[in-house]
């Protein structure tokens, strides 16, 4: 028996989750095997990111943000 669900994310990138339900399992169980490949794909991630246009510069200034804390992270560590 197979569990299967179709995602087209806004881009139009079509994907298919096949999850083989295994002989004794539960249908709340294959379920949860599920969500965990949809959020491991990153479609939610990237359909909220698409639902507004954010400039090049922001985009930048935010990963340089994240650098930042990343580096200042590592640095107290080592502290």
């Amino acid at each position: 028996m197979y569990f299967c669900g179709l995602i087209q994310a806004i881009c139009g990138i079509q994907c298919m989750i096949i999850i083989e339900v295994k002989e004794g399992e539960t249908l709340d169980r294959a379920l949860r095997r599920f969500k965990k490949k949809f959020e491991r794909l990153g479609v939610m991630k990237k359909v909220r990111s698409r639902m507004y246009f954010t400039p090049p510069s922001v985009k930048r200034r935010e990963i340089r943000k994240k650098a930042e804390r990343r580096q200042k992270y590592l640095n107290e560590l080592e502290s």
